[in-house]
């Protein structure tokens, strides 16, 4: 898997490339990720990205030429190109399983007042985090690109991965480590008993316990 990220700030992603899963993920050869920094696409003084509004208002506005022009330099028949953007459809789970399987993803993100409205016509789709506002994408595409990667075949352990939360719609179950008794605290005696398919039994009826308490909107 390839994932080019567009970004008029390439440095934010330094550490979060260079830790933990994404690379190890690397390191296997499992994905190469680049970063782009599309102001190198502008032709204007100063390698200007952005302007005022038309219609007037605040903010700056990123212009068409740089990101239609990196487009067109880096996209291939098997991209798919996502845009993060605060008005855009809900991230879940399932997304980051379906750009898991993607032979290239491009990710592009806004910044300042936002995006000329042109440019969301080069996206497959427009993406966003959460309901509130950052001050850019960069935040928002180290989200899909951690979620996304770790499901790739061989990054993370198979067995690891399928009781987590948003499997069958269900948060994942609380888990325990040593000591057994801590200020008080017990854990619960059947996950030290030996009996796997009580603790399964238990397992699964947490699982349905936390989705029921913290995220009923899950089991409509």
């Amino acid at each position: 898997m390839k994932i080019s990220v567009l970004s008029l700030f390439p440095g934010m992603f330094d550490n979060f490339l260079n830790e933990s899963i994404i690379k190890r993920a690397t390191l296997k050869g499992k994905v190469q990720i680049e970063i782009i920094n599309f102001r190198d696409y502008s032709k204007l003084s100063s390698n200007q990205v952005d302007d005022t509004p038309y219609g007037g208002g605040s903010g700056m506005v990123l212009r068409c030429e740089p990101i239609f022009d990196c487009l067109e330099d880096i996209k291939t028949d098997d991209s798919y190109v996502v845009i993060m953007c605060p008005s855009g459809e809900l991230y879940s789970q399932k997304k980051a399983e379906s750009y898991s399987k993607k032979k290239h993803l491009i990710i592009i993100c806004g910044h300042y007042e936002g995006f000329d409205e042109r440019i969301k016509s080069l996206a497959d789709e427009i993406i966003s985090i959460g309901d509130y506002v950052l001050t850019g994408g960069e935040v928002p595409a180290m989200v899909v690109i951690d979620s996304a990667v770790r499901l790739i075949e061989g990054v993370i352990n198979k067995d690891s991965l399928e009781s987590e939360s948003f499997n069958d719609n269900l948060l994942d179950y609380p888990v325990y480590t040593k000591p057994a008794s801590y200020k008080g605290m017990e854990v619960p005696p059947v996950l030290l008993s030996g009996n796997h398919q009580e603790i399964k039994k238990y397992r699964d009826k947490e699982r349905l316990r936390v989705t029921k308490e913290r995220r009923p909107d899950l089991l409509k």
